[in-house]
């Protein structure tokens, strides 16, 4: 082979190579360039947390993982024998207020009455025989049989019966006409917080039912049967499923047309690759902590991150917390 022929040869291969090279210069150019940038995030939706406002004992579940339940649905009973002593105690100090403010209705008992009314009788009379007695005295007083010191002791007898006889009626009175309006007020003021102390207690109780606020599926039940819980202990965690939404991290070089309002679409990978139109309703700086960095001090800058909530335009079905939904730009 020649020189000639050489140089002929590694000319047509440098050629060859070099359009090779360009070759793939070029499409990757067009298809890097081409290239969707893709956001991913993922689907949520609203839950709330069953508790309750007293201690007590898992007495039992009525509901499982995953099952469905609706607004007032009871969900779980709890043991709390305190409570149910605290109930026995209101219940007693409400029935001596009732009965304390019958007697102070009532007044006093028939058989009081008319003890309180033979008494008037008895110190009137004495009045009449201290009167009569006083009468008779007087005027042997006034011829001079009786002495004055004796006249005076007859004096006083009529008048220590007279005032006997007073405080006698007044006890009849008393025990006819029942207790002061004072002491019937006090006393209905102590049943109406009798009865106060019974609807506290009451409601303590009505908390040792655990009901549903809102229709939803039970997430997570966290204590087992016969387990102690604390006050505002949470016992299992309600998701709505009917209150969806997506959230999303991201660039703020990324924003365009992630406007407040803003619609746009995504698709759910899970329900094979469904395509749902959202509707941006939460953008939120997600801090210092959240931002990304440049590689490079010329000609970048720093980027932050911003949470983008968005909301079915229309209820998905079958769309479950924690699936992606990827929104391709």
């Amino acid at each position: 082979m020649t020189t000639k022929s050489q140089n002929s040869n590694m000319l047509v291969a440098f050629v060859t190579l070099i359009g090779v090279l360009i070759l793939v210069a070029v499409v990757g150019f067009f298809m890097l360039g081409s290239s969707d940038e893709i956001i991913q995030g993922q689907a949520e939706a609203d839950e709330y947390r069953v508790s309750s406002k007293v201690p007590g004992r898992i007495l039992e579940l009525r509901v499982q993982e995953g099952q469905p339940v609706k607004a007032g649905d009871t969900l779980a009973i709890l043991e709390a024998p305190e409570v149910q002593a605290k109930m026995e105690q209101a219940r007693a100090a409400q029935a001596a207020a009732e009965a304390q403010n019958t007697k102070a209705i009532k007044g006093a008992r028939a058989e009081q009455i008319q003890a309180a009314y033979e008494m008037w009788q008895k110190a009137k009379a004495g009045v009449d025989i201290a009167e009569k007695s006083f009468a008779r005295l007087e005027r042997l007083h006034r011829q001079g049989v009786v002495p004055s010191q004796k006249f005076d002791e007859v004096t006083a007898q009529r008048d220590a019966a007279i005032a006997t006889e007073r405080a006698a009626r007044a006890q009849y009175d008393m025990a006819k006409n029942g207790a002061q309006r004072e002491d019937k007020q006090a006393a209905e003021a102590l049943v109406l917080r009798a009865k106060g102390a019974v609807a506290e207690v009451e409601a303590y109780v009505q908390e040792t039912y655990l009901i549903a606020q809102a229709d939803g599926e039970v997430a997570e039940i966290y204590p087992k049967v016969g387990e102690l819980v604390g006050t505002g202990a949470p016992v299992m965690t309600i998701v709505q499923l009917d209150e969806q939404w997506a959230t999303f991290n991201v660039r703020e070089d990324l924003l365009q047309g992630l406007k407040m309002g803003a619609e746009f679409e995504a698709v759910i990978p899970a329900l094979s690759e469904q395509a749902v139109k959202f509707k941006v309703n939460y953008i939120k700086d997600m801090g210092s902590y959240a931002v990304w960095k440049a590689t490079k001090t010329t000609g970048q800058y720093d980027l932050k991150t911003f949470e983008v909530r968005a909301t079915p335009v229309t209820r998905v079905t079958d769309l479950r917390p924690g699936m992606s939904v990827i929104i391709k730009k």
